[in-house]
């Protein structure tokens, strides 16, 4: 790599993280995402200590599939819910519920209270927690300009959940050396309310979305979420993929037992320093993941993440030592972190905003599922295999669904560059370059190639006007009762006074030199430009500078109240 492009590199690594820490209602989020995710994590491990005291290895395998079925089955039935009015709402309430619940378990552990008791919150605050990271998902994208910062935050996440991992359990760790398993839940409580403060004071336009109907049906506004990832091959390839990596997560909490014990032979310790491997593994993929936020690949390194997910379990059966095995199961984590960059990046960019939450409420379900899928088949294979048979199987089945899946995962790249192309485009644009990710990226989606030869009108004074025009290449001049009012260039748009104000058109268009243009719908264009309250008035900045330049005479024309002479 050349010194320039090294540096380059660096630059937008370095971006990666402080576009988040500028961004102030991103840093928010992203600190919530951080406090709910390590009270996750610290509340894990004290439920886990109290189910192994009530009754031993059964129960904590019992507590924790009591823990999982909620997520599998309610995931997307209660994402609906995120979708609805502003995102971060729903992530406060559910920061709260999962707060009070946790309080909770606190006090019934410190006074000694049923066990069951402690169970039943375990549970409530499971079901919250599932709807927390789906609604996050589809927070992020409104929280962000362009397609570059969105991946910036997903990295930043990504760092985050990596660090959750390992500071949620330190922290419980340490706590329990001097305290009670009530202490922990306390302050995993403290953190989830931190979480929820943090979102209260977030302040952005959010994308205009239906109120709940007046006789709500979760079950039918979840089907949507799955009509979405059903009818759009990409995202079906995408949730296909990461369910595999699920399936094979749900191996490696079967795998790390085996594999230390009867392969490596370095006992129950060895369980912890294979599961640490993976965490350090991930935190260093995070940070490596930020050297790819500019790359445009997002779909290759997600085929890598995948393969890496899979792979190191078979050279660790082919191989079986333990400190190879160490360092192998560490590209475990750094395939995690390349999975969540691209991964949450793409499904944000190919999943309407509308239904976004209830995609990402489909991901959280079937994740749940096939975690448990791959922990039961991982157990079958060592039965009836053995460890070495069941690691080479299992390691096997992601690195060839993403070497088959690579061809369509490069051609989602080349998408994404297009629609980059045409966002950057509209961004030049003063009235849409105040929109936030998705409504940008709504409008590049319906933008149609119009070539306009040198000489030729666009449109004509009088013309009923039903589209907004984008100048891609040339010039055009704005011709007013018969005189040249204006000339525009590449970046410059200009129809929208007949769509704003429902007139015929105020002048005549006329290409200077051969045009390319790109055109929007009024269908697409109003429901977008007047959703939101910077753009709009933006508009009707944009509309008053211009008429004030420009009044045409004809008697079709309102009154001038501002507008761009078109």
């Amino acid at each position: 790599m050349a010194e320039g492009q090294r540096r380059s590199t660096l630059r937008d690594a370095a971006a990666a993280f402080t576009s988040n820490w500028r961004n102030r209602n991103l840093r928010r989020a992203q600190l919530s995402f951080l406090g709910a995710w390590t009270a996750e994590w610290a509340f894990t491990v004290a439920l886990g200590i109290v189910a192994y005291r009530d009754g031993g290895a059964v129960a904590l395998g019992l507590v924790g599939l009591l823990r999982m079925l909620p997520s599998a089955i309610l995931a997307p039935l209660l994402s609906p819910i995120a979708d609805r009015g502003r995102r971060e709402r729903v992530l406060v309430l559910v920061s709260i519920v999962r707060g009070l619940a946790t309080a909770g378990a606190a006090v019934v552990a410190a006074v000694s209270g049923p066990v069951a008791v402690i169970y039943v919150l375990a549970v409530l605050s499971t079901i919250a927690a599932t709807l927390y990271r789906p609604a996050h998902s589809a927070l992020l994208p409104s929280l962000c300009r362009t397609g570059h910062e969105l991946a910036s935050a997903n990295v930043v996440r990504g760092l985050l959940d990596s660090a959750a991992t390992l500071v949620g359990p330190l922290l419980a760790a340490v706590l329990l050396q001097f305290t009670g398993v009530d202490v922990v839940f306390a302050v995993a409580a403290a953190a989830s309310f931190w979480a929820a403060g943090l979102l209260v004071r977030l302040r952005y336009d959010a994308p205009p979305r239906p109120p709940a109907p007046q006789r709500p049906n979760l079950a039918r506004e979840a089907l949507d979420g799955v009509k979405a990832v059903v009818s759009n091959r990409d995202l079906s390839l995408i949730l296909g993929l990461a369910a595999a990596q699920a399936l094979t997560r749900g191996a490696l909490t079967v795998l790390s037992v085996v594999v230390a014990i009867e392969l490596l032979g370095t006992g129950e310790p060895g369980v912890g320093a294979l599961m640490t491997a993976v965490g350090v593994g991930a935190v260093l993929g995070s940070l490596a993941a930020s050297l790819l936020v500019g790359t445009g690949r997002l779909g290759v390194w997600f085929a890598v993440g995948v393969a890496l997910w899979g792979l190191p379990f078979t050279l660790v059966g082919l191989a079986p030592y333990e400190v190879p095995a160490l360092g192998l199961l560490a590209f475990v984590g750094v395939g995690n972190a390349l999975i969540d960059v691209a991964g949450f990046t793409l499904i944000a960019r190919l999943a309407p905003d509308e239904v976004l939450a209830r995609v990402f409420g489909v991901l959280e379900s079937l994740v749940a599922v096939f975690i448990g899928i791959g922990a039961v088949v991982t157990s079958a294979l060592i039965e009836w295999f053995g460890a070495t048979t069941a690691l080479v199987a299992i390691g096997l089945v992601c690195p060839v669904l993403a070497l088959v899946s690579l061809r369509r995962l490069r051609g989602m790249d080349r998408s994404v560059d297009v629609i980059d192309d045409d966002i950057e485009l509209l961004r030049r644009v003063s009235m849409l370059r105040t929109l936030p990710l998705p409504s940008i990226e709504q409008l590049a989606r319906g933008l149609e190639p119009v070539a306009v030869p040198a000489g030729t009108a666009v449109f004509t004074q009088g013309d009923v006007g039903d589209r907004y025009y984008v100048i891609e290449a040339g010039e055009a001049d704005v011709v007013g009762d018969g005189r040249v009012v204006a000339r525009l260039g590449p970046g410059e748009g200009f129809g929208e006074i007949a769509l704003l104000r429902r007139t015929r058109r105020t002048a005549t268009v006329t290409a200077n030199s051969a045009l390319a243009l790109r055109a929007l719908g009024s269908d697409r264009f109003l429901p977008v430009v007047l959703g939101y309250t910077a753009s709009a008035q933006e508009a009707a900045v944009v509309v008053d500078g211009q008429l004030d330049r420009y009044a045409p005479k004809h008697p079709f024309v309102d009154p001038p109240s501002g507008g761009q002479p078109s």
